[in-house]
């Protein structure tokens, strides 16, 4: 059983900084999963089939642990991530958006996050998968709090426009291009912020293997690459809490997939599994990543101490039935 009861009250006492909760006992793991644009009625728990098809998957979480029908939430992908890592409501952050690549809108210095709140207390954290907090390397995860990150930084219709056969070829259009996939980590070595957390330097190189400071961009993700990122951003996530389960450390991972947002691309082994078309396709293809993610707990034998907790960033586009 996933620890589902007790996640709204230890990430609580987690974020309002009190160690002495967690110090009795072994500090629970924290894995977050999180889909891009997926509606409640596509989730099989909450819709009881009416979609055509089923996620046993992510049914699981909610059949053993506590599912919410009744929430507040942001209507799009920047507003509801960054409520959901900073505590704070987009308004005052001002990340209800994010600007075009190179912008300087994105996640500031100032502002407070989940993993800074867990880095004092001993958590090795990682995000993996579409972050879409700010374009700049002072935006990334690995800046805020994050030890690693591997994932995109917009949504896939941005991604995909430099394959567009109307986008401009002019060199200094070409620099307003998109960034690619990015690989970064936190580097020990730099001062940290006010609670210790780790900063990174803004640098590039080759030997991502290095690890601390690097930031490698693993090229474009194109409409190819799309039909099976998010199974690179699982096996990131995957070996990241094996590394962490390891060392005897406790993880925070927040896992983003970029499915199912509606300007997709599924890869043809996934077409025809839910007999509704290629994007109902591609959340039965989710959820049996969401299968993966758990099976990995179950493996190490670590789900009886790990916090699970499954959502999205905002709901589903209008032109997508029944949501």
């Amino acid at each position: 059983m996933y620890r589902m009861r007790t996640a709204v009250t230890a990430l609580a006492c987690i974020a309002l900084g009190y160690p002495a909760t967690l110090a009795a006992a072994n500090k629970p793991n924290i894995l977050v999963i999180w889909g891009d644009d997926i509606g409640q009625t596509n989730v099989s728990a909450y819709s009881h089939g009416l979609m055509g098809y089923q996620t046993p998957n992510i049914d699981s979480i909610a059949r053993e642990g506590v599912m919410f029908t009744d929430y507040y939430a942001e209507q799009s992908c920047t507003a509801g991530r960054s409520a959901f890592i900073t505590g704070q409501h987009p308004v005052r952050t001002g990340l209800t958006k994010v600007g075009t690549p190179g912008a300087e809108m994105g996640i500031q210095a100032e502002d407070p996050t989940l993993a800074e709140m867990l880095k004092p207390l001993g958590y090795v954290t990682g995000q993996f998968g579409k972050n879409h907090l700010g374009d700049r390397d002072e935006h990334l995860p690995t800046n805020h709090g994050f030890d690693e990150f591997l994932g995109n930084l917009y949504h896939l219709n941005a991604e995909e426009l430099p394959e567009q056969p109307d986008y401009p070829k002019d060199a200094w259009f070409q620099a307003m291009n998109p960034r690619g996939v990015i690989h970064s980590y936190a580097d020990a070595q730099v001062e940290g912020t006010a609670v210790g957390v780790n900063k990174q330097k803004s640098i590039s190189g080759p030997q991502i293997d290095n690890h601390a400071g690097t930031i490698v961009d693993s090229g474009p993700l194109t409409r190819k690459r799309m039909e099976t990122v998010d199974e690179e951003f699982a096996r990131a996530a995957k070996k990241f809490i094996s590394n962490a389960h390891k060392a005897d450390k406790p993880f925070f991972v927040w896992l983003n997939t970029t499915g199912m947002h509606f300007w997709t691309h599924p890869h043809k082994k996934h077409l025809g599994k839910s007999g509704q078309g290629f994007y109902n396709d591609v959340m039965v293809a989710h959820d049996e990543l969401v299968g993966q993610m758990l099976q990995q707990l179950k493996t190490l034998g670590i789900e009886e101490n790990t916090i699970v907790i499954y959502s999205t960033d905002n709901g589903p586009h209008y032109n997508t039935w029944p949501d």
